[in-house]
């Protein structure tokens, strides 16, 4: 193992640098985001449109929507969702698109301030 030994001053200048660079990612906000880009799990999908988690599984079974699987859970985009629903292939409404998409921003920005506070 080797040790490497620095001045005093010079430590803390450097984990003044290095904190001053995790707050900026943990803040870092895009000026544009596109909300059909944005990713939501299957609980959302199933809570806000009203839909069983059977019926988004045979939805993907059958290749009606696309889904990515990213450590054991399943994600869908907003596009996806509304493409969903603009061809009647689930039975709910524009509100419940809203709510979904309102709902997930909270819960992002919640995560956020969570992240903050550590």
């Amino acid at each position: 193992m080797e040790v490497i030994t620095i001045e005093s001053k010079a430590f803390k200048d450097l984990m003044e640098k290095v904190n001053t660079i995790a707050k900026f990612v943990v803040n870092y906000q895009p000026e544009e985001v596109n909300e059909d880009e944005t990713w939501v799990d299957s609980y959302e999908v199933c809570t806000f449109l009203k839909i069983s988690e059977r019926t988004l599984q045979r939805l993907r079974s059958n290749g009606t929507i696309s889904y990515s699987i990213i450590s054991g859970k399943t994600y869908y985009t907003i596009a996806e969702v509304k493409r969903m629903l603009n061809e009647r292939l689930v039975k709910s409404n524009r509100e419940a698109l809203s709510h979904l998409i309102e709902s997930h921003k909270n819960y992002v920005e919640q995560r956020r301030n969570t992240r903050t506070d550590k």
